[in-house]
């Protein structure tokens, strides 16, 4: 069999595993790490070309790596203050000794147990960004302090990574050989920093008039320095971590970063193939017990502590926990730092296998936690008000004592449909208060002149603590993400929480087709508004009578530019 047939092969399986996997709402890395096992020695044998999926592998990681580096957006850190600082280094530290305690308690030798332990503080980012924009949550209060401390778990691949390549380096030569190669990392930064300073921003916008060779350069970038930090001893990980860095301060880095993704996917699939095809499956069973105990330790301990520190900080128990489950699971990075100590020799091959084994659990299972968040933290809620300080000083949250005025219309969704209402409804005469869980979007409707408080309408003390005294409406127009759970839609949540707390003005949702109309007015709701078609009748009857009508101009959301004219 040819190398080409051997790689068309590995594809049509990556093909159907993959679609597997979306049926089964899991992300790409499972259904990868997966094929890597059945085409591995152990299953269906496909693998024979080691070198040509060797080489792509590596070039997978180069890129993986220079994609982190290219986003390390060190001011997120900044704007979320000590919060994310504080979770993410008390979430590594914990995990980390922990971690390395129970390896032992499992007969892992001092060196394996502190990699297994470094290994289960990595959490992933592509998985969970990718899971909280589903939802649309990535803009919430616990999407962006998640976003703040896996910064921070990055910084700590960078450092974990550079530490590990000196210690190769250390074990392999002598103190000559070290200093050499310190030597030539610190001459490899002071290059990103000229880069950076004088070359970056003019070469990258010259290249930018052809997107297709911004694209090559930026793959070129990468493969360039993880051939010089290969060359020098860094590794090629921390190559491409130094290429992304050089790039991060340009205007066109999300440009960048969005066009490598899909190559980064197709990439990393040789990578797990690689893993798999070193991995026995029949050497597996003897870390059954390992996986499971660290696997508990990662979906169970990873949350809790998040939820300790957010609740010591001052965060509500429900901002703690749905932070918290986004650490339930290890990261791509665990498999490569691993996979790095096996090639210096520090661990064996069956360390690898027993966190890819943790890796399969963690993030199939995290994956559901996720996505079912709020209905799992219905379920805990009663147990975790030990988690929850007085008072909450660090969310706004009502008292008695400096409760919201009562108001004729309580808008629930502050997005561009909620702030069109709010604006027109108070043009009108009426007095609104908007409600988010996007401090971002509370903030734009205060600058609007208009009154609005964080909260989080699918919360039951939230609601009920509404002072709906004389409120003649509640709009909801949240978003709805797909959970798999139809008949438990976050609007008919708000509808039955606004019946519960005793409110007898009447409830309008939005909707998007037929099937959502009829399961909001089953739950209750007196209108349901449907925007597209809304806006079609009016701009049909505009059209037919040749009316004009006055536009009341809306801002733009955060992070977009302002509309011309």
């Amino acid at each position: 069999m040819t190398p080409f047939t051997e790689i068309a092969l590995l594809l049509v399986l990556a093909s159907g595993v993959g679609l597997l996997g979306v049926l089964l709402r899991q992300p790409l890395i499972v259904g990868f790490i997966a094929v890597g096992l059945l085409a591995g020695p152990s299953a269906l044998d496909l693998v024979h070309s080691e070198a040509q999926i060797e080489l792509l592998a590596e070039l997978g990681i180069a890129v993986l790596l220079f994609l982190v580096g290219i986003k390390l957006d060190v001011t997120l850190i900044r704007s979320l203050g000590a919060v994310a600082v504080v979770t993410g280094l008390g979430q590594v530290a914990f995990t980390a000794f922990f971690g390395y305690l129970i390896g032992l308690g499992l007969g892992l030798d001092h060196v394996t147990s502190l990699y297994v332990a470094v290994a289960l503080t990595f959490s992933s980012t592509i998985i969970i960004v990718k899971l909280l924009s589903d939802k649309r949550e990535i803009e919430a209060l616990h999407g962006q302090i998640a976003l703040g401390f896996l910064i921070v778990q990055d910084l700590v691949v960078v450092l974990a990574m550079i530490v590990l390549s000196a210690i190769g380096i250390g074990a392999g030569g002598g103190g000559g050989t070290v200093l050499t190669v310190l030597a030539a990392g610190v001459g490899m930064l002071l290059a990103v920093i000229v880069f950076v300073r004088y070359l970056a921003d003019p070469l990258t916008a010259r290249l930018a008039r052809t997107p297709e060779l911004l694209v090559i350069c930026s793959i070129a970038l990468a493969a360039m320095f993880a051939a010089l930090g290969d060359a020098v001893g860094l590794g090629k990980e921390v190559g491409g971590l130094m290429a992304g860095i050089a790039l991060a301060s340009t205007p066109f880095r999300e440009t960048i970063s969005a066009r490598l993704v899909p190559l980064r996917d197709f990439l990393l699939l040789f990578f797990f193939i690689a893993l798999g095809a070193t991995l026995d499956l029949s050497l597996l069973g003897g870390h059954l017990l390992g996986a499971a105990v660290l696997s508990l330790f990662v979906l169970i301990g990873n949350p809790l502590i998040v939820l300790i520190i957010m609740g010591a900080l001052g965060y509500r128990k429900r901002t703690g926990f749905l932070a918290g489950l986004t650490v339930a699971q290890i990261s791509e990075f665990s498999l490569i730092f691993v996979a790095m100590g096996v090639s210096l020799g520090h661990v064996g091959p069956d360390a690898l296998g027993l966190v890819t084994m943790v890796g399969i659990v963690t993030i199939a299972a995290s994956t559901y936690m996720i996505t079912f968040s709020h209905h799992l933290y219905a379920l805990c809620e009663p147990l975790l008000g030990v988690f929850e300080r007085r008072g909450t000083p660090r969310e706004a949250t009502r008292s008695d004592d400096r409760r919201a005025p009562a108001v004729d219309v309580v808008i629930l969704g502050l997005g561009r449909f909620g702030t069109a209402l709010g604006m027109r409804l108070q043009r009108r005469g009426l007095s609104v208060l908007g409600v988010d869980f996007n401090p971002q979007a509370v903030r734009r409707w205060q600058d609007l002149g208009l009154q609005a408080e964080f909260g989080d309408a699918s919360d039951p003390e939230y609601m009920a603590g509404l002072d709906l005294a004389g409120t003649r409406w509640i709009v909801a127009t949240i978003p709805v993400h797909p959970t798999g759970l139809s008949h438990e839609d976050i609007r008919t949540t708000v509808i039955q929480l606004a019946q519960a707390a005793g409110f007898t003005g009447r409830i309008a949702a939005t909707a998007h087709d037929a099937s959502e109309t009829r399961l909001i007015l089953a739950a209750g709701a007196d209108l349901v508004l449907e925007p597209f078609q809304d806006a079609a009748d009016q701009a049909v009857d505009l059209l037919c009578g040749g009316g004009q009508r006055q536009r009341l101009p809306v801002p733009p959301l955060p992070g977009e530019e302002p509309a011309a004219g």
